[in-house]
């Protein structure tokens, strides 16, 4: 399945559900309690995170995509932290602050990445639903999805009511079940449960067989238009009628904490679809999400740049030839992960040693190595009638497969200047006997902090002098 990067930006969505406040508490453990055998841990570190349907609404905002969210909390310092965290990442939060109940918390203590105790604070809450419906109605105007993000908490009373104003609208609706009674969501879009919820409901799947076909029934009882059904480290398996069932792996290299996958799955799902994605292939990007993040510690939010890298990983695009736009794209991902680039240009018409030793010096002063490749017409200008001997197509792909370079692009004008000033890589590099003022581009890397290096040429091994004996023979 070919996958690609959404335009998340153009992809506006709604979370409605029961938001909560994830506390974490820190700290080292070096012995047991003497009141009790349990382990002491010396607090060093408090962290909150927006948890249920509030981290749902910080995922969808941390692909890029707008994000807002309705929700319930109390009138309290828990509320505070929520709405600050959210506003400072760019969510849209319209809370219902209700003053004579608590915010739900829900407090893990943690020591050397392993949590040893959690505590839930929380009481389910007395929503006004026709507030939250009048919230929804005005909003729905802004967004192309909707998402229901229900813990059961009491922020959802009126399904129907919202689920109903959707798709009046043509807005498609997804939901994250709680709960047996999966009749409250007929009607939306898509559901996802994950595996236990859905035996919960349907009954124990015997085989791969049994579970398409209660997944089936369960669609045409709640006319849905689709199931995904989350399964853990056996991936995801998406159900539509009238179609062959999708059944996704797991992508997790390591599990470290399943703490909010499902929010990962349905936010990155959400944002797909409003992004104008297929729906298999907004799955598969939810199933890149879910592996990524379950790899991090606690609630956590992944990046478009991590959903990115996880893509091209999957279509073998890390490294090779790239088209600017794709360069452009790859860069700004290696720059977000701390990655230092490296640039480098010339003909490389006939590929010799002296190349090959070069570039592996220009590689071993950063991260990335990116080669300028002059087309074919700047090769004919440069070096005259007869050159260049190889196409540019052909000089790229030879490059490509060097394993110091990482990714090649070519340009048309005689000087990289134009590309350089795109690029804008940390260090430009030349082969010869340059000065260093003599390097074309080199004022225009120094004006923004860039360096400038010339390394030398392994004697005996020249383009032209193979081109000359060739013909001399």
């Amino acid at each position: 399945m070919k996958l690609s990067m959404p335009r998340f930006d153009q992809a506006p969505v709604l979370v409605v559900g029961d938001v909560m406040l994830d506390r974490y508490w820190h700290g080292g453990t070096s012995r047991i309690s003497p009141e009790a055998p349990v382990p002491v841990v010396r607090v060093e570190q408090m962290e909150d995170r927006p948890g249920g349907a509030a981290n749902v609404a910080l995922n969808i905002a941390a692909l890029g995509a707008p994000a807002w969210l309705v929700g319930v909390t109390g009138q309290d310092e828990a509320a505070d932290s929520l709405a600050e965290r959210l506003h400072a990442a760019g969510v849209d939060a319209r809370l219902q602050r209700l003053a004579h109940q608590p915010t739900i918390v829900k407090l893990r203590v943690m020591s050397r990445h392993q949590q040893l105790l959690r505590m839930d604070f929380e009481e389910p809450f007395d929503t006004d639903a026709a507030q939250v419906a009048v919230e929804v109605e005005q909003l729905l105007e802004r967004v192309r999805v909707l998402v229901l993000s229900d813990y059961g908490k009491g922020a959802l009373k009126n399904h129907q009511v919202l689920i109903q104003a959707a798709r009046q609208r043509g807005i498609p609706v997804l939901a994250d079940p709680k709960g047996k009674d999966f009749a409250i969501y007929a009607g939306a879009t898509l559901i996802t449960p994950n595996f236990g919820e859905f035996e919960s409901v349907v009954g124990r799947c015997e085989d791969e067989a049994d579970l398409v076909a209660r997944g089936l029934r369960l669609i045409e009882q709640l006319q849905l238009e689709a199931l995904l059904i989350t399964r853990g480290e056996n991936g995801m398996t998406l159900l539509r009628p009238g179609q062959a069932e999708l059944h996704l792996p797991a992508r997790a290299r390591e599990v470290f904490d399943v703490t909010g996958a499902g929010d990962t799955v349905i936010s990155t799902l959400a944002a797909a679809l409003a992004a104008g994605e297929e729906l298999p292939q907004a799955v598969a990007l939810a199933n890149l999400a879910a592996g990524i993040v379950v790899g991090k510690l606690g609630t956590a939010a992944i990046s478009a740049p991590e959903l990115r890298r996880a893509v091209q990983r999957e279509q073998g695009s890390e490294r090779g030839v790239m088209t600017l736009e794709q360069l452009l794209t790859v860069v700004e991902d290696a720059r977000s992960q701390g990655e230092k680039i490296i640039f480098t240009n010339g003909c490389f018409d006939i590929l010799h040693a002296g190349h090959v030793t070069y570039l592996e010096q220009a590689r071993a002063l950063g991260d990335r190595l990116i080669i300028g490749v002059n087309d074919d017409a700047s090769v004919s200008r440069l070096k005259g009638p007869g050159r260049p001997i190889n196409t540019v197509d052909r000089r790229m792909a030879v490059l490509a497969g060097l394993g110091a370079v990482d990714w090649v692009v070519c340009f048309s004008e005689d000087t990289p200047e134009k590309l350089l000033s795109q690029v804008k890589p940390d260090v430009l590099v030349k082969g010869g006997d340059y000065a260093v003022d003599q390097v074309v581009g080199a004022d225009l890397v120094r004006v923004y902090g860039g360096q400038v290096r010339v390394l030398g040429l392994v004697e005996n091994s020249s383009t032209t002098a193979i081109v000359d004996k060739i013909r001399n023979r």
